[in-house]
C-alpha cells in the first residue's frame, strides 16, 4: 500500500544523506587548503542539512489535513529553513571568521545535491 507521509520521510531522509556525502566530500577537497576552509565548507553545507531537517519536520511532519493547513505549513518550513540557514552563515562569517568561499560553495553544492536526491526515483 503507497503512503505518502512515509514516501515524504523517505526522500528527506535520502535528501539528507545526499547532502552529506557531497558536503564531506567538498570538505575533503578543501582540506587541501588548510582546516579553516575545509571547516567552512561544512558550516555551509551543514546549515543547509540542518534547515532541510527542520523545513522536513515542519512539512511532513503533521500527518494529513485540509490543503490551507499543508501550505501553511510548507511555507513556515521553507522561511525557517532559509532563516536557519542565513543565521549559521552570519555566524561562521562574523562571529568564526571562516572564509567566504568555501562556505557559498558548501551551500550551494548542498542545494545542487538536494535537488538532484529529489528528482531521483
Amino acid at each position: 500500500m503507497y503512503d505518502p507521509l512515509q514516501a515524504g520521510h523517505r526522500l528527506a531522509r535520502r535528501s539528507a544523506a545526499w547532502q552529506a556525502g557531497t558536503t564531506a566530500l567538498l570538505a575533503l577537497m578543501f582540506l587541501l587548503q588548510g582546516v579553516p576552509h575545509a571547516l567552512s565548507a561544512l558550516v555551509g553545507g551543514a546549515s543547509m542539512l540542518a534547515g532541510g531537517a527542520v523545513a522536513a519536520r515542519l512539512m511532513v511532519g503533521g500527518g494529513v489535513q485540509a490543503a490551507a493547513g499543508v501550505m501553511i505549513r510548507w511555507f513556515a518550513g521553507a522561511v525557517i529553513k532559509w532563516v536557519l540557514v542565513v543565521v549559521v552563515l552570519a555566524l561562521g562569517l562574523l562571529l568564526w571568521r571562516l572564509p567566504p568561499v568555501p562556505m557559498l560553495l558548501g551551500v550551494i553544492v548542498s542545494l545542487v545535491a538536494q535537488m538532484l536526491a529529489m528528482s531521483r526515483r
